[in-house]
């Protein structure tokens, strides 16, 4: 009779029961351990999760998604299309030629023009670029920050309106040294930005007033009051003329040009903004006012209890918000608009900045480079439609979709195969285990 243990090879005669190998498989019942992923694999997966992958992706996506669209509105391609069976190389031909014209074109409109004479003709479109993005970054800033402190503010619009007719009221008449006059009228619209801002803060914080529906009202009021204040003589209407507009921005409030008058749209504001953005960036990440509001945005009422004034933070941080969409309308009165201004001074930035919020994941640099991005697809959309005839709506569908898809992360990663975030993996279980629950 041979010497066997369950599951196992033949005993060792003279060896304890503890000392024995330990067992493993179906006749013991315990499952043999199973080895841990190869470390690259692990590093793959999580990379694969994070936030920036599904960001360019989405990305990518509305870019494809545009280029179908270009490809289905070109004429060319229509009419190869009627003959696709008899030559189908030529409406591939024709799909090639209007993706790659449109996307070379708003290349070419907004980074660098290769086809221009000299190098200073060539880089323009960047500046461009740089100069529409100025003020969509700074009100983005100020959207971005209020998402980190958990609230939906949608008022850029009427704080910038506010801050540039703040601005004017207070600085405009005034005929002061160019470096008295240009600070003196930027901390003036900085703080009407903060105070329209503040109004929010405060009324959310006293009465608990939903954020969403205060910015969308003050937005109407700001609009009519500064409409009423450019159409009323001795207010802020352009003396000897009777049109809706301001006076022009006094010279000395102007921000300088950065490389002279052959590039129109890039200033010295730009500069301030990159002090704005690097100013967000240590009151988010590195301050300890940054600590609490970031608390009050993932959990107010953790915060509360952790002695954190919570109603005290959504002011502050409504202030900076509006603070900082106060300086998005002064890049457009001190340096893009000098000519004066009107009710529509905001040129749909306020809400763009939404968008641009969301893309850069509501973090200052994140931010910074979504504003550059929708920077260069407006600068590039109007030589898409001057060289390709491509309309500048396609442009703001690709803008829509990028939205569309930052907003729904586990849809880019069902549509690319990518594997589900902890957030998500918790999500799918805290419901089946409600089902479980609800079946039981």
């Amino acid at each position: 009779m041979s010497d066997r243990v369950p599951g196992g090879d033949a005993a060792q005669p003279g060896l304890p029961p503890e000392q024995l190998p330990a067992a493993s498989g179906p006749l013991t019942g315990s499952p043999a351990p199973i080895p841990d992923a190869p470390l690259q694999n692990r590093v793959l997966r999580e990379f694969l999760r994070g936030g920036v992958v599904a960001t360019v992706l989405a990305l990518v996506l509305a870019i494809l998604i545009g280029g179908i669209l270009i490809a289905v509105t070109n004429p060319e391609v229509q009419t190869a299309s009627g003959y696709f069976f008899a030559q189908p190389g030529d409406t591939f031909a024709a799909i090639w030629n209007a993706v790659y014209g449109g996307y070379e074109a708003l290349f070419r409109g907004s980074i660098y023009n290769a086809r221009a004479a000299d190098f200073s003709t060539a880089i323009r479109p960047l500046t461009n670029t740089i100069g529409f993005a100025t003020p969509l970054i700074a009100a983005a800033l100020g959207v971005a920050l209020a998402f980190r402190v958990g609230l939906f503010n949608i008022g850029a619009r009427g704080q910038m309106l506010i801050a540039c007719g703040f601005a004017a009221l207070t600085t405009f008449g005034l005929d002061l040294p160019f470096w008295i006059q240009l600070p003196l009228t930027l901390i003036a619209g900085i703080v009407g930005g903060a105070l329209w801002g503040g109004i929010v803060g405060v009324l959310k914080a006293r009465t608990g007033a939903h954020e969403v529906i205060l910015t969308i009202m003050l937005n109407y009021i700001a609009f009519y009051l500064v409409s009423w204040l450019v159409r009323t003589p001795g207010l802020l209407q352009k003396q000897g003329s009777n049109q809706p507009i301001s006076s022009p921005t006094p010279t000395g409030a102007q921000f300088p040009k950065m490389f002279g008058d052959g590039y129109p749209l890039l200033n010295w504001g730009f500069v301030v903004v990159i002090f704005a953005t690097l100013f967000v960036w240590w009151l988010i990440e590195r301050s300890s006012l940054g600590f609490r509001m970031r608390a009050v945005g993932e959990n107010p009422h953790a915060a509360r209890a952790a002695g954190i004034s919570v109603q005290r933070i959504y002011i502050y941080a409504m202030l900076f918000a509006g603070g900082l969409a106060g300086l998005a309308g002064m890049n457009q009165i001190l340096g893009s608009v000098t000519s004066g201004f009107d009710g529509l001074i905001d040129a749909g930035i306020g809400f763009d900045a939404i968008t641009v919020a969301l893309l850069g994941r509501s973090r200052a640099w994140g931010t910074f480079a979504a504003g550059l991005l929708f920077g260069a697809l407006k600068a590039g959309s109007f030589t898409m439609q001057a060289s390709q005839g491509i309309p500048v709506d396609i442009v703001l569908v690709v803008q829509s979709l990028i939205v569309l898809f930052i907003a729904a992360p586990p849809l880019i990663r069902t549509i690319f195969f990518l594997p589900k975030d902890e957030a998500e993996r918790s999500a799918r279980s805290r419901a089946r285990a409600a089902r479980k629950a609800v079946a039981q």
